[in-house]
């Protein structure tokens, strides 16, 4: 059993959304009928959307029966104690030629107790971003429940939420019961825990072709909403060629940048599958035995019981993520 894991890849599970574009397909080659692919949820245990192996002797079987059937191989002793046969990350690219709704995530506390699921802790890498793109992340003064309901009822909610101009490589994190929401023009990666758990508190007084709302959980996000945590949602980090730069640690995972424009080779002493995911340029991940190609807007998973291999790249940018 130990000699039959490799570097997999799944087929992407894509979704059309309201609030979409064309990106994902014309700028990271996903394909698909639909008109307006606003996510490619890339590694997904969610359910009803379970990954797809795309790649090698495993094609064509299910995330979820690949962790049944290697367990801690697949993805680490620990985190198998942990989660069993759940995987605990959520990997998507998402493209928003519109506004997305003005959201957040409950606490694994709350997710647990109203929606049998964990909670959404997130990060987001900016992959593009046309000009004067923006994030809305948290609030530009301190804001109390009073205030914020208020504003809600007053529909003047923008003016308490800080909106920050985006461009390539922008980084954040983005922690459960923080306010947020994607700006029209940016497409970027995220990275979060296995859970579509989203409160929305605002959807710009859209109506769908049926001339219908979408429905707002205000009632369920008022509880959920951190009014007292700190400005620290953008993520610096460095970006030294063909090493592991880190960016963004949690308990729920950790994420490293790296530009590669050489061979370089990986040690994995973590007791944890690697997802690869490359932003930008194309990189060959190789084992003794096996390799496997990553273009931008692809994504790849290093089994745990892989401990050496390399990565071959000229010029491209990878985000490294593990738990």
């Amino acid at each position: 059993m130990t000699n039959i894991l490799y570097p997999i890849k799944f087929k992407p599970i894509l979704k059309e959304k309201i609030w979409g574009g064309q990106k994902l397909k014309t700028l990271l080659n996903k394909q698909s009928n639909l008109p307006n692919v606003g996510e490619s949820w890339e590694i997904s245990d969610v359910e009803g959307d379970t990954s797809i192996v795309s790649n090698g002797n495993l094609k064509g079987k299910t995330l979820k029966e690949l962790i049944e059937t290697f367990k801690g191989e697949l993805i680490g002793n620990k985190n198998y104690e942990i989660f069993e046969n759940k995987f605990p990350l959520l990997i998507k690219f998402i493209d928003a030629k519109e506004d997305l709704s003005i959201q957040l995530h409950p606490n694994d506390e709350l997710a647990a107790k109203r929606h049998n699921s964990f909670g959404k802790t997130e990060m987001w890498y900016v992959m593009q971003a046309d000009e004067d793109a923006n994030l809305i992340v948290g609030f530009n003064q301190k804001v109390t429940p009073e205030i914020y309901l208020k504003h809600l009822k007053d529909k003047t909610l923008t003016e308490i939420l800080n909106f920050d101009n985006v461009k390539e490589g922008d980084t954040y994190f983005i922690e459960v019961g923080r306010v947020h929401a994607i700006g029209a023009g940016v497409m970027l990666a995220e990275i979060q825990q296995t859970s579509d758990i989203t409160y929305r508190v605002y959807d710009w007084d859209r109506v769908d072709d049926e001339g219908n709302e979408r429905d707002l959980h205000n009632d369920l996000a008022i509880d959920a909403i951190g009014f007292e945590m700190k400005d620290n949602f953008r993520v610096s980090y460095s970006k030294e060629e063909n090493q592991s730069n880190a960016m963004v640690s949690c308990p729920y995972f950790t994420t490293s940048f790296i530009p590669i424009k050489e061979t370089i080779q990986k040690q994995n002493d973590k007791d944890s599958f690697i997802i690869y995911i490359c932003v930008d340029g194309e990189a060959e991940i190789s084992t003794d035995m096996f390799s496997e190609k990553i273009k931008k807007g692809e994504t790849l998973l290093v089994p745990a019981i892989i401990k050496t291999y390399q990565i071959t790249a000229e010029n491209a940018k990878l985000l490294e993520v593990y738990v």
